[in-house]
């Protein structure tokens, strides 16, 4: 082969097959490319790839001006709202007890006198009947604060003492004091025939029903009641010991004899119908009844992803949405009946009574129970219709507004029927009467009168309570679609954010 014939054949293998790069230069390379990868990570990807979160910043970072504005009007809203929801809820509960002093006249008290108006005693004239009810009426017309007097004929009673008895327990008042018939004409023959077995304290009566509202029996009315027994004995005392040593017929002896009958003269016996015994019953009728509230709240966020299991396709059909707002209503309150069970087991647990007896309405008796050894049933009912008509609200309400907002619902709702409930409306301002159409006030009211077999306003409490739950079931199916219809929309909203 010749010279340029071999020349030619080099030239196309050189274009062919051109010389590698040396093992310098490709290492060189590398570096390069390390060296920009290593600037990209360090600047947060600004001149490397895009891909990867973005980089964390300083609060006050120019990029998140925008993010500062949104975060201050939501943080300034939200603690607007709260504020305003604390000033606004949370006074329900601080104004219940504001006019207490103005209104300690609304807790009323009978004054019945009986002093002299029954044989064999209408020949004498009675001295401690018209002193007491003169005491009392003086006592309304005075500016400082006092019980409500009300002076009451015998007639009103069939002339019968019992009557006045009968009619404290049928929550006619709080209290009565009664000056018994013989009142006058057994402290004049005591002192006039020196009667060693006389006693003072049969002169009157004050009567009275603690389990009807123990608070305001311990704070306002008894405290009450005894400085009046304290102020007019001693006031009528004076005025009697001085009479009577002023008569001179009546011989020394006698008074050696009887000297109870000069100094205290008289005396008030006390009559509790219903002690509110024994005290581990406070939770039962009082606070213990908040925990119905919070149980009967907390149950939806945890049956609720129970009952979604058929709706939710997860490899199996789903149910019509019908069936599953009946299928969550009957949970619901199957839940409730079981949950109330737990919650009077406790009181049976810790030996409140449940099966004693019932009593007469005008006898004192300790722990009867109004329907003997089915009190511990009925007690059972009246915690399953209050959680059910508690609780429904709950629901509707948290299917309604959601979260955040169910938090603040379930504040407004303990707080209204615990203002309405464990305190007397009666010293409360007007404006809380609707407390009486509350549920926890009928159940609070019912309980009392099934443990301590107290006048019983069952029937109407269980009205009330019915009607709740009447008008929460008839909610309950427009508020579950209206959860749906909340729910879808969310989904839609989710669903565009992600497309765009």
């Amino acid at each position: 082969m010749s010279r340029h014939s071999h020349e030619d054949q080099s030239g196309m293998d050189e274009k062919e097959h051109p010389p590698h790069a040396s093992s310098q230069d490709t290492l060189n390379a590398q570096q390069s490319h390390d060296s920009e990868g290593s600037r990209g990570a360090n600047d947060g990807g600004e001149k490397g790839s895009s891909s990867g979160p973005p980089p964390d910043v300083a609060i006050f970072h120019p990029s998140l001006k925008t993010v500062r504005k949104e975060f201050a009007i939501a943080w300034a809203r939200t603690v607007l709202i709260l504020c305003a929801f604390i000033l606004s809820v949370l006074s329900l509960y601080w104004a219940v007890l504001f006019n207490v002093e103005q209104n300690i006249s609304s807790l009323t008290v009978f004054v019945v006198d009986f002093d002299g108006t029954q044989a064999p005693y209408t020949g004498v004239q009675p001295m401690i009947g018209p002193m007491i009810t003169q005491t009392t009426e003086q006592m309304n017309e005075s500016p400082v604060t006092h019980l409500g007097y009300i002076t009451k004929p015998p007639a009103d009673f069939n002339n019968d003492p019992i009557g006045v008895r009968q009619a404290i327990y049928d929550f006619k008042a709080y209290a009565a004091i009664i000056i018994n018939p013989n009142a006058t004409a057994l402290l004049q023959a005591a002192v006039e025939q020196g009667n060693t077995t006389y006693d003072p304290l049969g002169a009157c009566q004050i009567v009275y029903v603690q389990a009807r509202d123990q608070d305001s029996y311990s704070s306002y009315i008894l405290p009450q009641l005894d400085a009046f027994q304290t102020s007019f004995t001693s006031k009528f005392g004076q005025m009697w010991t001085q009479k009577t040593l002023q008569n001179t017929s009546i011989p020394i002896t006698n008074l050696q004899a009887a000297p109870q009958a000069l100094s205290p003269a008289i005396g008030f016996s006390q009559y509790n119908l219903r002690p509110f015994t024994p005290a581990v019953t406070t939770p039962a009728v009082t606070i213990g009844l908040i925990y119905l509230i919070i149980i009967a709240f907390f149950s939806f966020s945890f049956f609720m992803p129970i009952y979604s299991m058929f709706i939710t396709p997860k490899g199996h059909p789903t149910i019509p949405f019908y069936k599953f707002v009946i299928l969550k209503y009957v949970g619901a309150n199957s839940a409730y009946l079981f949950m109330s069970l737990a919650y009077s087991l406790i009181s049976l647990a810790f030996q409140i009574p449940f099966s004693n007896g019932n009593a007469p309405d005008t006898s004192v008796a300790n722990n009867p129970d109004a329907y003997g050894k089915g009190t511990f049933v009925v007690y059972w009912m009246i915690n399953f219709c209050g959680m059910s008509a508690l609780g429904l609200a709950c629901e509707n309400v948290a299917m309604i507004v959601g979260m955040p907002w169910t938090a603040m619902w379930l504040i407004f709702w303990v707080i209204t029927n615990v203002s309405s409930s464990f305190y007397s409306l009666d010293l409360a301002p007007k404006f809380y009467y609707w407390g009486y159409a509350w549920p926890l006030h009928n159940i609070v009211e019912a309980s009392r009168s099934t443990l301590f077999d107290l006048h019983s306003r069952i029937g109407l409490n269980f009205g009330v309570l019915f009607a709740w739950i009447a008008i929460d079931s008839a909610l309950f199916p427009l508020c579950c679609y209206f959860m749906r219809w909340r729910t879808q929309r969310e989904k839609r909203k989710e669903a565009e954010s992600k497309d765009q």
